[in-house]
């Protein structure tokens, strides 16, 4: 089986809708908390730092964030492209990814599997379904 990797704009598309899905979820809570009696600030602190650290690294462990399932694409492990990456693999890659921002990115184009730097600091591969 020959993999197909997906271009650039995929992966920005796809990072462009999970980032509008995780604003729209802060709303969401948002909205729930303001109904709530005084909620403490601790708990809102807490359940959107939640959203931005745990959404993609979870959504990613389970097969594919919101953006990757609309885009067609999904992360894989590279020696393996039918196994997923566990937790802490998308975890620290979620986290290099936001450190680093769009300078992740630039190794795309320049490399056969199309890897940004986040996946190779994992060891992972997004691939077009």
């Amino acid at each position: 089986m020959t993999e197909t990797y997906p271009p650039l704009s995929d992966r920005i598309q796809s990072t462009f809708i999970d980032t509008l899905f995780i604003v729209g979820l802060m709303f969401v809570i948002a909205g729930i908390l303001d109904k709530m009696d005084n909620p403490p600030d601790w708990l809102r602190i807490v359940l959107f730092v939640s959203i931005w650290l745990v959404y993609e690294p979870l959504a990613t462990t389970l097969g594919a964030t919101l953006g990757n399932y609309m885009k067609g694409i999904r992360v894989k492990q590279t020696e393996n492209s039918t196994k997923r990456i566990g937790f802490l693999q998308a975890l620290v890659r979620y986290v290099v990814k936001v450190a680093l921002g769009w300078i992740s990115f630039l190794t795309i184009t320049g490399n056969p599997k199309r890897r940004a730097i986040h996946d190779m600091a994992v060891g992972s591969v997004m691939i077009k379904l």
